[in-house]
């Protein structure tokens, strides 16, 4: 899959499953969650109202709605994963993260976990994620490093994550439209004893082309590396 390309990003989360059968790779993790870091990231500055975009299935923006109590609406490209979100609660909508329907300023605070990298034009992003902040206000971006799951990505034969937006150029990227920009990594391991987690893996990487793996033994050891980074606008917050 082209993981910028728009018809293949609409075909991957047409459905919940290749999200899944990435997701439940993570079931044996050690280290930091960047999922847990993302949420501290968001209640460090006691927003009144947060936009997510990219969200998926809403579990994100459903958490920060509940405890910390503040208004949260979400965007996402793929119409199924809006439904599951409303499912949990979540003002989601569908829209394109490079044309936000908010007015300028609406936001103190845009998360963006594990979504730029699908963006056709990162810039068009960002510059849109920092149009709808507030002078001040917090983007909290999520991303991979490009050795992230190396070792299983070997075994789908692409073993370089090399996503568009990562660890690697994050901050360069996001510095050209925010004053500052922090790095916070979660690193670990993951331990996979399951050739039906590898299979899932190896299909979702392209739902129209599943292919078997190479060859490979049990248990798989390998990396996990994410990199939360936490970037503010430029000018002064301005409280309601």
């Amino acid at each position: 899959m082209k993981i910028d390309d728009p018809q293949a990003v609409a075909r991957q989360y047409a459905t919940e499953d290749n999200l899944e059968a990435r997701r439940s790779l993570y079931e044996n993790a050690d280290g930091p969650d960047p999922r847990a870091l993302a949420f501290d990231a968001v209640a460090e500055v006691t927003p009144a109202r947060v936009l997510e975009v990219g969200g998926g299935p809403g579990e994100l923006a459903a958490r920060i709605a509940t405890e910390l109590g503040c208004e949260v609406v979400m965007v996402d490209i793929s119409p199924r994963m809006v439904e599951l979100a409303r499912e949990r609660g979540v003002d989601a909508r569908v829209g394109d993260a490079q044309s936000l329907p908010f007015g300028d300023g609406t936001f103190q605070c845009v998360v963006a976990a594990w979504v730029l990298f699908h963006l056709p034009d990162i810039d068009a992003g960002l510059a849109e994620l920092a149009r709808v902040l507030r002078p001040g206000g917090r983007l909290v971006t999520v991303t991979n490093a490009e050795h992230h799951m190396a070792e299983l990505r070997a075994v789908a034969g692409a073993a370089k994550w090399g996503h568009t937006f990562s660890r690697e150029n994050g901050a360069e990227l996001i510095g050209r439209h925010f004053e500052r920009v922090e790095r916070r990594d979660a690193d670990g391991w993951v331990i996979i004893d399951d050739h039906e987690l590898v299979r899932g893996f190896v299909a979702s990487l392209d739902a129209d082309e599943p292919q078997d793996p190479g060859p490979y033994d049990l248990p798989i050891r390998t990396r996990r590396a994410s990199s939360i980074f936490v970037a503010t606008k430029a000018g002064r917050q301005v409280s309601d």
